[in-house]
């Protein structure tokens, strides 16, 4: 387990030629680690040669389940990583430094797995790939990334939203050699 909920939900990393690793949110295999303490309404479907790693950039931050509702405020992920803009709760306090560690731990397992991508929650403040909220706190989205994916792109990890994924073309593993 990688910090992101329950155990069980992992499936071990592969060790035979033909197998792909990636990472996904915790929350689309139904760890209850989402900010209202429950778990995404998403079921992914993962290709039946792939290991895949739960995580939850949140959880690994150190934010508890549940806890309070954060928004970007002044950009995206990006602008987060270079420090135009800040990540706040609906309370105003400020949750930055836990969201860039959570997301730095998501980096270090990708590389440490050798990832080939991963599938994330689209429209959360670590997770979203596409879509994000739009730091007025009142549910409207635009185009940006959270932190994490933000961080995992900028350093060639392939991210797709939970929404594109599909598990017969996304993150294939590449075929066994001929015997």
């Amino acid at each position: 387990m990688d910090g992101a909920g329950k155990s069980g939900n992992e499936v071990p990393t592969p060790t035979g030629a033909g197998s792909a690793v990636f990472l996904m949110s915790a929350c689309l295999a139904g760890t209850r680690c989402a900010y209202d303490g429950g778990a995404a309404n998403q079921e992914v479907a993962v290709g039946e040669r792939a290991a895949v790693r739960l995580v939850c950039p949140e959880v690994m931050g150190g934010l508890g389940t549940p806890r309070d509702r954060a928004e970007i405020v002044g950009g995206d992920g990006f602008d987060v990583l270079d420090g135009r803009a800040r990540v706040l709760t609906h309370k105003g306090e400020d949750v930055t430094e836990a969201y860039l560690s959570g997301a730095r731990q998501v980096l270090r397992i990708a590389r440490a797995t050798g990832a080939a991508g991963a599938v994330l929650q689209d429209y959360s403040p670590s997770c979203g790939c596409r879509q994000i909220s739009d730091g007025s706190f009142r549910r409207n989205r635009t185009a940006g990334a959270g932190v994490t994916a933000a961080l995992l792109l900028r350093n060639g990890f392939e991210v797709v939203a939970h929404h594109e994924y599909d598990a017969s073309s996304s993150f294939r593993a590449a075929p066994d050699p001929p015997e």
